[in-house]
C-alpha cells in the first residue's frame, strides 16, 4: 500500500540529518525572518532554504505546495499595495488604482516570509518520515497523545488526496462524468463530499479502536521498535542554528 505521507524517499545528506535538527531549522529560519525584517536578509534565508531542497533532491515536490500559497500571496499584495496605512509614494498604477511603494515593499517582505516558511516546512516534511519525527519527539519527553495528533496532522492531506482519488475512480467506473469543463468538474466534486467525510469518520473510529487494542493509554514504560536516528554532526548543527538565532536577536537589539 502506498505510504500516506508527503515524505519523498531519496538518497541525500538532508535525509540523513536527524528530525530534531530539521525541526530546529524550521523554527530558526522562520523566526529570523521576523526578527530581522530586511528584504535582502530574508532573500538570503529563502535562498539557503531552496538550496537545501535542491541538495535534498526534493525541490520539484515543493513547487505545487508553493503554488497553493499564490492565493495568499496575491491577497497580501492587493491589500498591502492598496491599503497600507503608511502609504505615501505612488509606485505605479493599475488603471486608476495606485500601488504605493510602502505597501508594495511590505507586501514583498510578507511574500518572502511566506515562501520561506513553506520551503522550510518542505525541508522537514519532504525529507523526514513522520514516524521518525514523532518518535524523536516522544523520546525527548513529548506526550504520546500529542505525538499521535501531530502524526495525524502530517498524514491527513495525503490520506484525503488518496481517498478522494479512490472514490473518484469508483464513481467514474459507475458512469459518473468527472472530466470536462469547469462546471462539469464542480458538479462531479459535490457528490464526492459525502463519501469522503463518511470514510474519514469511519477511518477515525477504526484508528481509535486499533489504538485501544494496542494499549495506547497504558501507563507502563514505553519501548521503541526502532533505534533512535543519530546524525554524525547533529549536535554541531543544533549549536550552529541556536548560535545564528541568538546572533540575529542581538543584531536586532543593537540596531
Amino acid at each position: 500500500m502506498k505510504n500516506m505521507t508527503l515524505y519523498v524517499k531519496k538518497d541525500s545528506i538532508i535525509h540523513d540529518v536527524d528530525p530534531l535538527s530539521k525541526l530546529l531549522f524550521v523554527f530558526s529560519s522562520v523566526a529570523v525572518t521576523y526578527i530581522l525584517p530586511n528584504h535582502l536578509f530574508v532573500i538570503g534565508v529563502l535562498a539557503f532554504t531552496l538550496l537545501l531542497l535542491i541538495v535534498g533532491r526534493v525541490f520539484k515536490y515543493i513547487i505545487p505546495i508553493m503554488g497553493l500559497s499564490l492565493v495568499l500571496i496575491f491577497s497580501i499584495v492587493v491589500v498591502q499595495g492598496f491599503f497600507h496605512p503608511d502609504r505615501a509614494t505612488v509606485l505605479f498604477t493599475i488603471g486608476s488604482l495606485p500601488i504605493y511603494k510602502e505597501g508594495f515593499s511590505f507586501a514583498l517582505l510578507l511574500t518572502l516570509r511566506v515562501l520561506n516558511m513553506v520551503c522550510a516546512f518542505g525541508v522537514l516534511v519532504l525529507t523526514t518520515k513522520p514516524d521518525d519525527l514523532v518518535e524523536s519527539l516522544i523520546r525527548k519527553g513529548m506526550s504520546p497523545k500529542i505525538g499521535y495528533v501531530l502524526l495525524s496532522v502530517l498524514q491527513i492531506i495525503p490520506q484525503m488526496i488518496a481517498m478522494t482519488g479512490k472514490i473518484t475512480d469508483a464513481q467514474r467506473s459507475r458512469g459518473m462524468e468527472t472530466e470536462g469543463n469547469l462546471v462539469a468538474r464542480i458538479k462531479s466534486f459535490i457528490p464526492l463530499l459525502s463519501p469522503v467525510v463518511l470514510n474519514s469518520l469511519n477511518d477515525t473510529r477504526e484508528r481509535s479502536i486499533a489504538l485501544e487494542i494496542r494499549g495506547f493509554n497504558s501507563k507502563s514504560e514505553r519501548t521503541f521498535l526502532h533505534e533512535s536516528i543519530r546524525f554524525k554532526y547533529g549536535v554541531a548543527v543544533k549549536f550552529l542554528l541556536v548560535a545564528i538565532l541568538i546572533a540575529v536577536i542581538i543584531w536586532r537589539v543593537i540596531l
